[in-house]
């Protein structure tokens, strides 16, 4: 069958739609995700089939790959318009990329090697971008599934890149048997073959899943929280009303539901907003507020968000930045704060850093770029980071804070169970994006990594969704958005490693290696063929 010029770019604007609507909370018809690729990849096969010049591709996913960045995450313009042009831009160019890549080595390596190295590219393509300083795992395939947690319980052996391969693997069957019954009018015996593999590709996993689900039994080593929402208006309250009087309302709330068994008050990223030297935490007023309303609770831990700075009389990373006035360099850090059991303070600086908003990529590299965002008023330059994620060791357990960003990425909270986490507390500020799906869907990714890891996980954020997640991944109890609220549950403690905890982005590593070697053969084929002519 020959598709006319306007019958491909329906198709590729359908691939788009169908990308969006089945992802969460823009639509959330999660089946549709699993033909969602066909359209784009029918395109692919008339060019390929027809030998038209590859750059007719180039068009058409470019098309399907930009309505489906600005459909699922156009909210990211509310923060930060920079940032969600550059977001939306790369993003789509580095999936055109991939595409092409795809189409390349189909044309010289054949169909079978072709359809499997989108798998691999597109698996590579989701580690590689969490690796580096552009990193953007929101659009991970396999977080299509953060809303139907039932179905994906073996991601506690694959992480969402198993996800990503089920999605792909579907799409790829699908297209195969479209091609067969309706393009090429084939009802034969490896038609129904064709269909009986994808049948079982769709339902085994499925199955095991759910069979998981139903069957998993959690181990009851009880953690009482009382998480705090203390809906503080970011753009017009936050940073420009007094920390004091912000504490007083997160404690007047706290108060009401804390009681003798409480083992953790949980506030939200930058509920201490105002930056601090750690050195000085003593002499800190908002701290010593803390630290007696805690003694007046007699409370065993609060775990909080603040805005910290560390003085250094040497330039320790690209985020030191050289001191007005003085001597030496200062640094500024999201993070998460523990006043423990015993009045003592300890600290843990955010790892994972959004770009643009809390570091300047490649600035390490180029300098200059530091200097040109501290001048700009758009930023204020990069942040500092933990070399290596870590934990709070408290009287109750190991714990792993996540702040904000953090909680899209499965491995680095692995590395945190790694190092004994028991238990994950998630804080966030999400009303930067306004009442849209995207704090919705950040709060859908965290029962991603209570599958992962089987760890529970407890969200405090500053303007919702708060709530608590189980091992499972169901949401036991939430908060609604934009309303001060408080929350007082159980989290069960586990210190069992999961498959996945134990051996992190393995699937991406390896898909990773897999794609270098394919795109090697394919570079020798086209050297060849240049030859041979």
């Amino acid at each position: 069958m020959k598709f006319s010029k306007i019958q491909r770019y329906i198709l590729s604007v359908l691939s788009g739609i169908l990308m969006v609507v089945s992802f969460p909370f823009s639509g959330s018809l999660t089946p549709l995700v699993f033909i969602s690729w066909i359209p784009l990849l029918l395109i692919e096969n008339e060019i390929a089939s027809k030998n038209y010049r590859s750059r007719k591709l180039l068009v058409h996913s470019f098309i399907t790959f930009i309505i489906y960045n600005l459909g699922t995450t156009w909210w990211v313009s509310n923060s930060t318009l920079e940032g969600s042009l550059m977001a939306f831009g790369l993003n789509t160019i580095f999936m055109v990329i991939l595409f092409q890549l795809f189409h390349s080595v189909k044309k010289l390596q054949g169909v079978s090697v072709g359809y499997l190295s989108l798998v691999f590219f597109w698996v590579a393509f989701e580690y590689l971008h969490y690796q580096w300083e552009l990193s953007w795992p929101w659009l991970h395939l396999g977080n299509y599934f953060s809303i139907r947690p039932e179905w994906v319980q073996w991601y506690e052996f694959t992480g969402v890149y198993g996800g990503t391969i089920w999605v792909l693997a579907l799409n790829i069957l699908g297209l195969l048997i479209l091609k067969r019954r309706w393009i090429n009018k084939d009802f034969g015996r490896k038609s129904d073959q064709l269909i009986a593999i994808g049948s079982a590709v769709f339902i085994l996993p499925f199955t095991l899943s759910l069979w998981m689900y139903f069957s998993y039994e959690e181990t009851i080593n009880p953690v009482n929280v009382v998480i705090v929402q203390p809906n503080i208006d970011p753009y017009n309250e936050k940073f420009d009303s007094s920390t004091r009087s912000q504490l007083e309302k997160l404690t007047s709330y706290a108060s009401a539901a804390i009681d003798s068994t409480t083992d953790f008050v949980i506030a939200p990223e930058t509920a201490l907003p105002e930056a601090f030297y750690e050195e000085d935490v003593q002499s800190v007023g908002s701290v010593n507020f803390l630290i007696q309303q805690k003694k007046e609770w007699q409370l065993p831990n609060l775990i909080i968000g603040a805005s910290t700075a560390k003085y250094f009389e040497k330039k320790n990373s690209r985020a030191s930045r050289k001191m007005d006035g003085g001597p030496g360099y200062i640094e500024y850090y999201n993070t998460s704060m523990l006043i423990n059991s015993a009045n003592k303070t300890e600290f843990i600086h955010k790892s994972l850093l959004v770009p643009g908003a809390e570091i300047i990529p490649f600035s390490e590299t180029f300098p200059f770029l530091e200097t040109l965002a501290l001048n700009s008023g758009g930023t204020s330059g990069s942040l500092g980071i933990e070399k290596e994620p870590q934990v709070f060791q408290t009287n109750v357990g190991k714990i792993a804070p996540l702040i904000c960003y953090e909680s899209v990425s499965g491995n680095l909270l692995a590395q945190q169970v790694k190092k004994g986490a028991e238990i994950c507390f998630v804080i966030t500020n999400d009303g930067w994006w306004g009442n849209t799906p995207g704090y919705k869907q950040h709060a859908s990714f965290s029962r991603l990594r209570a599958i992962e890891t089987r760890r529970y996980v407890a969200r405090s954020a500053n303007t919702g969704i708060s709530g608590i997640i189980n091992q499972r991944g169901d949401v036991i109890s939430s908060t609604p958005y934009w309303e001060p609220a408080v929350i007082k549950g159980t989290l069960q403690r586990n210190s069992t490693l999961t498959f996945y905890a134990k051996h992190g982005d393995y699937l991406g590593r390896a898909f990773a290696l897999m794609s270098i070697i394919l795109l090697l053969i394919n570079a020798y084929k086209r050297i060849k063929s240049l030859f041979a002519a």
